[in-house]
């Protein structure tokens, strides 16, 4: 009998101790994506949601900052990041969305728009990627076209704004 061991295959200088930054990241967005769906949906208090996936989950110091920042983040701009939802998917009133759906969106729009250290497509990859594991079977397609009418509706703006410049 043959075991196959290529969920232990190394890349790059990631080793089985000290994960790659990325991979940091993705497990920060998705306890971020757990807090906020469980706050969300059963009104517990956020920082005892978070202290309890933060200790059930095996995170660096690294990605237990960028999890509380996002938290915390996508919380203090809960309703400017609705209101971009909303805009970009009209619709879908935000109250009937997913309610993963509607918080893996709230954590990208965050990275896109507030936090502004992760790059536009990387936020959208990333956001994709969580609605394939934990959304419906149209998650994936659904946040991506909110997240790409975003994108467009920034890059017309981005022009509008150099032409107004010039």
């Amino acid at each position: 009998m043959t075991r196959s061991t290529a969920s232990l295959t190394v890349t790059s200088n990631t080793t089985l101790n000290r994960p790659s930054k990325a991979v940091s990241r993705r497990k920060a967005r998705v306890i971020a994506v757990q807090v906020l769906y469980e706050v969300d949906g059963s009104g517990h208090e956020v920082e005892s949601a978070l202290a309890a996936r933060l200790d059930d989950a095996a995170v660096t110091p690294d990605g237990d900052a960028f999890t509380r920042k996002l938290v915390h983040g996508v919380l203090a701009n809960r309703r400017e990041i609705d209101k971009i939802i909303s805009t970009h998917a009209p619709n879908w009133p935000i109250e009937q969305m997913a309610m993963v759906d509607r918080n893996i969106l709230r954590v990208a729009i965050y990275e896109i728009v507030k936090a502004g250290e992760t790059p536009p497509k990387v936020a959208i990859n990333e956001a994709v990627e969580l609605g394939k594991i934990y959304g419906a079977d149209r998650s994936p397609m659904f946040v991506n076209g909110v997240l790409g009418a975003l994108m467009q509706n920034r890059e017309q703006d981005d022009a509008s704004n150099t032409a107004t410049d010039e």
